[in-house]
């Protein structure tokens, strides 16, 4: 596998760099972690600059409003926008890497262009509400009611850690239509108007001090049919969709962060003196071997994603299951990572002021979000490697 840049990589990659040198001195401070509405419009004004400069859904297909960039090019603007320490997606993080995708792979010709220029433009946030109070790793077991009303469906139920509910203007709602099917089945996918008549939301407040999840309540909701994703009843396909970028492509970036934190660590052990301890020495290599194997699963997966068919009659590859692979891995190297940190920074590491300290709270929730660790391990053991299913 040749993974050396062509020449129009590289000219891809210094022209973006003179982009993001020109703009980013310009940029205000960003609000504080707990200023919702104002990092709303902060990561949204980003999307926008991102949008007015070409590099907006960049590896989204043309059909759907992206610019049909290469693998290669994607993985570019990765690195080189973690570099310089560009904004992140931030608020747009479902809309972006989650509900758009899914519209573009699974939506009609009207929805995708209804909904996917606005996501691009950074004009609309979404929110995912798929995790019920009592179907969280069994999302199956979900409960949120959709009762068929001539051209809408009356929705009533409950849905938890539905991420940047406080702010989004849409939902990606998972809703049982049938609940006589099997638990697999009669599940439907929408796309929910957070504004609409009986939506409550009320924000969660996490141990890192954030509300970027909430709570929110339905009490019979009206959600056009012309709303659903997919055919009624064949959600859970959809699903499956939304699921393999959450865990195949949407992390890619933060592999990027990762790596730098370790060479921002290993330059921290060396100024305190720790560096000459041997043990942590080797664990902080041994971190960087599993970072680089991390990034090169992500070429490999974003390049299956790309080359891979669409799904739904849409334009855009899935990523497939190599996506479990990388996310349970990642999980756990990102724990390790800040592990690691607290070795290096000592009693520092306690400092609540320090950066690091909210990445570290943060990362003891990834071997629970976009599916358990335990079900990524189902997945690579049932799928990728052909054994039985437990019972």
């Amino acid at each position: 596998m040749d993974l050396s840049c062509t020449p129009e990589e590289e000219d891809f990659r210094a022209r973006l760099r003179r982009w993001l040198g020109e703009v980013l001195p310009r940029l205000p401070d960003p609000p504080a972690a707990t200023d919702w509405p104002g990092r709303r419009a902060y990561d949204t004004a980003w999307q926008r600059m991102l949008y007015d400069a070409g590099y907006a859904g960049l590896h989204w297909p043309r059909d759907a409003g992206g610019q049909g960039a290469t693998p290669a090019q994607h993985l570019i603007f990765l690195e080189e926008t973690e570099r310089a320490g560009a904004p992140y997606v931030g608020a747009n993080f479902v809309g972006l890497l989650h509900a758009g995708p899914t519209l573009a792979a699974e939506g009609t010709a009207g929805q995708r262009a209804r909904w996917l220029p606005p996501i691009l433009r950074g004009e609309e946030i979404w929110c995912q509400g798929f995790s019920e109070p009592d179907a969280g790793s069994d999302l199956a077991a979900l409960r949120t009611r959709a009762v068929r009303d001539g051209d809408t469906y009356i929705v009533s139920g409950a849905k938890i850690w539905t991420s940047h509910a406080e702010v989004a203007d849409w939902c990606e709602l998972l809703v049982r239509t049938d609940p006589d099917a099997p638990r697999h089945r009669g599940i439907t996918w929408l796309a929910m108007p957070m504004d609409a008549p009986g939506v409550t939301v009320r924000p969660l407040r996490t141990l890192a001090g954030s509300t970027e999840f909430a709570e929110v309540f339905l009490d019979e909701v009206r959600v056009p049919v012309a709303n659903r994703v997919g055919a009624e009843n064949d959600g859970w396909r959809v699903t499956m969709v939304t699921l393999s970028f959450e865990r195949g492509t949407a992390f890619v970036g933060e592999v990027v962060a990762c790596r730098r934190v370790l060479g921002a660590l290993a330059r921290a052990a060396r100024a305190n003196g720790s560096w000459d301890d041997a043990v942590l020495r080797r664990r902080l290599g041994r971190l960087s071997a599993e970072f680089t194997a991390l990034w090169r699963l992500t070429q490999w997966n974003v390049s299956e994603a790309m080359r891979g068919p669409a799904r739904g009659g849409g334009p855009g590859g899935v990523p497939g299951t190599g996506g479990s692979v990388f996310k349970l891995r990642y999980s756990h190297a990102r724990q390790e990572l800040y592990d690691a940190a607290a070795e290096v920074l000592g009693a520092g590491a306690l400092d609540t002021d320090h950066a690091w300290v909210a990445d570290r709270l943060s990362s003891l929730s990834y071997t629970i979000a976009a599916g358990t660790s335990q079900i990524q391990q189902n997945i690579v053991a049932e799928r990728i490697l052909g054994l039985p299913k437990g019972r």
